[in-house]
C-alpha cells in the first residue's frame, strides 16, 4: 500500500506528528517495511492534497486538517485518510490497514471503489443558460454574508476567526455600489478588530493565518504570504473609502515586513513563517512583564504596558500576545498625555522592543517561492501604491512581476509553480495562472505598458487550451499535460483564497473588455449563470464571495476609463486613488494598440474618457469632472 502524508512548511501539527512518529526509529520501521511512504508539500502539490483530502471528508463525514495522512492502493487509489495521531494511535492505524492489505484485500478495494467514485463526482455542476442579472440577487448574497459576521469583533461569528479578504472586498463593493451602510460597518469593524489584535504583528507588521479566539487575540502565530498579499488588497481598497491613518499603517507595516523577512535577493517572495520557534509555538512573539522593563525606561514601560495591555501574570499562557483595544486619542486622554507624544513615544519603544525580539531564535522560514502567492502579492502591492501613491510600492509589485517572467513562464506561456534554489521543478496549476493573470492585468493598469496586458491575454489562451473543459464549462485545477491522479478536479468555491475558477472567471470578463474580439467574455459569463443558483440555494455567500464580485461586475456595464496624453499617469494615478469597484484603466502618451484607444489622443492634451459598451461620455481634462461621470447604483 501507498501510504501518504501531506502537510506544509508552517504546520504545527504535521511537525508535532513528524516528531513524535516519523523522525521515531521504531515507527519508521514499522511504516517503512509494510508501506510506499510519500511525504507531500501542500503547497507544491494542492492537487494531490485536494484529491487525499476529499478523501478523508467522504471517510470521516466531516471536515479535515493537516498533518493529511491517507493510505491507497498501489494505484493511488485512496481507502482511507486521517489527520493527526499521537504515536502509539498511529502504530494501531499502521497495524490495522496493513492486516488488511495482507488478509483482507477485497475490503480495501472496496473502500477504494468507493471513495474514488466519490471525489470523481465531486466539483459536478450543472451548466446554465443565459440568464439575466438582478440587484435583488446580489441582495440575497449579501445578506448571506453579512448573517455571519460578528458585528461587535468583526470576523465570522465565534471562533477560531479567519481573515477572509474577498468577503470583505464583496461587502466594500457592494457598498461602493449600492450605498449599502451595514456591508461598509461589517468591513470597518473586521478591518478595525484585526489591526488592533494579537493577529496582527504590533512590532513588525504582518498578519498570522488565524485567530483560535473569538476576539482576535490569540493566532495560530505562522505567517503565510498568501493572507498578507490579500490584505494589503483589502485594506487598501478601504482606505479609499475611509483613509484611515491605522489603515497606512497597517499597510506600510505589513511591507515593511515583507521586505525585512520575506523577500529574496532574486526578487520573489518567501511562502511563510513558522509558528513554533524552540519547539514552542509563539514563543518567539510573546512576552513577559519583566521582559519589558528590561528593555523600557520606566516612562515608557507605563505608555507602552497601557498601550498594548499588558498583564503582569499576561493575557495568554502566562505571557503577552501584544493587542490593542483603544484607539490612540482616547489613550492619550486617559494618559493625559499629547497625542504626538504619544504616538512618538509608541514608536520608539516599538523599536526597542523589536530589536530585542529579533535577538531571538526565529521561526523557521519557508524559502520556497510560489508563483500564485506571489502574483496575490503583486497585485497587493499595486492596490497598496493607488490607495498610498509611494511609488517604492509600484516597483516592488513590477521588480517581482519581472521576476515571475524571468524565472517561472516559458515562451510558450506554460508556467511552473514553484522556484527554490535558483531551481524550478512543478508544472503550474489553474490557481497560478488566474492569479498571476489578474496580477499582469494590474500591472497594466498602473503603467499603460502594454506588454503586461499581452502577457495577461497569453496567459489566458495558455490555461484556456489546456485547463478548460468545454463540456462542463469549467477549468480543471490540473493542466492536460500533467501525469494524471485518479480525479481532475476543478475548484469551483472559494475559501480563504479565492477559487481558481471564480478568478479565472473575473480575469475573463475583464481581459474580454479589452480585447472584445475574443470568446472571453462569453466564457466568463456562462461560468458565471451556471454557479448562481448554487450560491443562492445554499445561502452561502462565503464561500462563493469572489463569485458574487463578478456578480457585481457583471451587475452593470462595466466603466472603460480611458487616458490618453503626455500625462496619462498622472491622471490615472489620480482617478486610481479613488475605490470604483467595476472600472478598468487603459491608456497611455498615445493610442496603443487597443481598439478602445483608437481615435482618442487629443494634440497636446491629455484627455480622460469614461465609457460603458464601447460608448464614451464627453472628454474630461480633470479627474474631479471625470469621476461624477461615474455612477452606481446609490446615485
Amino acid at each position: 500500500m501507498i501510504l501518504v502524508s501531506i502537510g506544509y512548511a508552517a504546520c504545527h501539527w504535521c511537525h508535532v506528528m513528524e516528531h513524535e512518529s516519523f523522525e521515531d526509529s521504531t515507527v519508521a520501521a514499522v511504516m517503512n517495511d509494510n508501506f510506499v511512504c510519500i511525504k507531500v508539500d501542500r503547497e507544491e502539490r494542492p492537487d494531490i492534497d485536494d484529491v487525499y483530502m476529499t478523501a478523508c471528508q467522504l471517510a470521516s463525514g466531516k471536515g479535515c486538517g493537516w498533518p493529511l495522512n491517507a493510505f491507497a492502493l498501489p494505484d493511488g487509489r485512496p481507502v482511507w485518510a486521517g489527520t493527526y495521531f499521537p504515536k502509539e494511535q498511529w502504530l494501531k492505524v499502521l497495524s490495522q490497514f496493513n492486516g488488511m492489505w495482507v488478509d483482507d484485500k477485497d475490503k480495501l478495494e472496496a473502500y477504494a471503489k468507493q471513495i474514488t467514485s466519490g471525489i470523481q463526482q465531486q466539483d459536478q455542476i450543472v451548466v446554465s443558460d443565459a440568464r439575466n442579472l438582478h440587484e435583488d440577487d446580489a441582495r440575497k448574497m449579501v445578506d448571506g454574508l453579512l448573517k455571519k459576521v460578528d458585528m461587535q469583533r468583526g470576523g465570522g461569528k465565534g471562533a477560531p476567526k479567519f481573515p477572509m479578504p474577498s468577503n470583505y472586498l464583496y461587502l466594500l463593493s457592494y457598498h461602493k455600489m449600492s450605498g449599502d451602510k451595514q456591508a461598509f460597518e461589517a468591513v470597518k469593524v473586521t478591518l478595525d478588530q484585526m489591526a488592533f489584535g494579537g493577529i496582527y504583528d504590533q512590532l513588525a507588521g504582518g498578519f498570522a493565518r488565524y485567530s483560535t479566539d473569538d476576539v482576535w487575540l490569540a493566532p495560530h502565530f505562522e505567517k503565510m504570504l498568501y493572507d498578507n498579499g490579500q490584505l494589503l488588497s483589502l485594506y487598501a481598497k478601504a482606505y479609499q473609502v475611509n483613509p484611515s491613518p491605522l489603515y497606512r499603517q497597517i499597510m506600510e507595516e505589513t511591507i515593511g515586513w515583507l521586505d525585512r523577512e520575506m523577500t529574496d535577493s532574486s526578487g520573489g517572495f518567501y511562502s511563510s513563517l513558522d509558528a513554533d520557534s524552540e519547539g514552542e509555538e509563539g514563543k518567539f512573539y510573546v512576552w513577559t512583564d519583566s521582559e519589558i522593563d528590561a528593555i523600557l525606561t520606566p516612562d515608557e514601560q507605563k505608555i507602552f504596558k497601557t498601550y498594548y495591555n499588558i498583564k503582569v501574570e499576561g493575557n495568554w499562557e502566562d505571557k503577552n500576545i501584544l493587542h490593542r483595544s483603544k484607539t490612540d486619542q482616547v489613550l492619550a486622554t486617559e494618559l493625559d498625555i499629547n497625542e504626538d507624544d504619544l504616538s512618538a513615544i509608541i514608536m520608539s519603544s516599538k523599536q526597542k522592543m523589536l530589536a530585542s525580539r529579533n535577538e531571538r531564535i526565529h521561526p523557521t522560514l519557508d524559502d520556497k517561492i510560489l508563483t500564485s502567492w506571489n502574483a496575490l502579492t503583486i497585485t497587493g502591492l499595486i492596490n497598496t501604491y493607488q490607495a498610498l501613491g509611494d511609488p517604492q510600492y509600484l516597483q516592488r509589485a513590477l521588480n517581482n512581476a519581472s521576476f515571475i517572467k524571468n524565472n517561472l513562464l516559458q515562451e510558450d506561456y506554460r508556467l511552473m509553480r514553484n522556484y527554490k534554489d535558483g531551481q524550478v521543478k512543478i508544472n503550474a496549476f489553474l490557481d497560478d495562472y488566474a492569479f498571476l493573470i489578474e496580477a499582469f492585468i494590474n500591472c497594466y493598469q498602473v503603467t499603460f505598458d502594454e506588454t503586461w496586458l499581452y502577457d495577461a491575454q497569453n496567459l489566458a489562451s495558455y490555461a484556456i487550451e489546456h485547463f478548460y473543459d468545454s463540456s462542463a464549462k469549467f477549468f480543471n485545477y490540473t493542466s492536460d499535460i500533467d501525469p494524471p491522479l485518479v480525479a481532475r478536479k476543478k475548484e469551483l468555491g472559494d475559501n480563504v483564497i479565492p477559487g481558481s475558477n471564480s478568478a479565472m472567471a473575473r480575469n475573463l470578463h475583464i481581459l474580454g473588455q479589452y480585447f472584445p474580439e475574443t470568446s472571453f467574455q462569453e466564457m466568463s459569463d456562462t461560468m458565471l449563470y451556471s454557479m448562481i443558483d448554487p450560491i443562492l440555494q445554499s445561502g452561502q455567500t462565503g464561500f462563493y464571495s469572489n463569485w458574487a464580485i463578478l456578480f457585481l461586475e457583471k451587475l452593470l456595464p462595466t466603466y472603460e476609463i480611458a487616458i490618453v496624453g503626455k500625462n496619462s499617469l498622472d491622471l490615472a494615478r489620480e482617478m486610481q486613488n479613488h475605490f470604483l469597484p467595476n472600472a478598468i484603466y487603459l491608456g497611455g502618451d498615445g493610442e496603443g494598440s487597443l481598439e478602445l484607444l483608437q481615435d482618442k489622443l487629443q494634440p497636446g492634451a491629455t484627455m480622460i474618457y469614461v465609457c460603458q459598451n464601447k460608448v464614451c461620455q464627453l472628454p474630461v481634462s480633470e479627474t474631479n469632472k471625470a469621476l461624477p461621470q461615474i455612477k452606481y447604483l446609490s446615485n
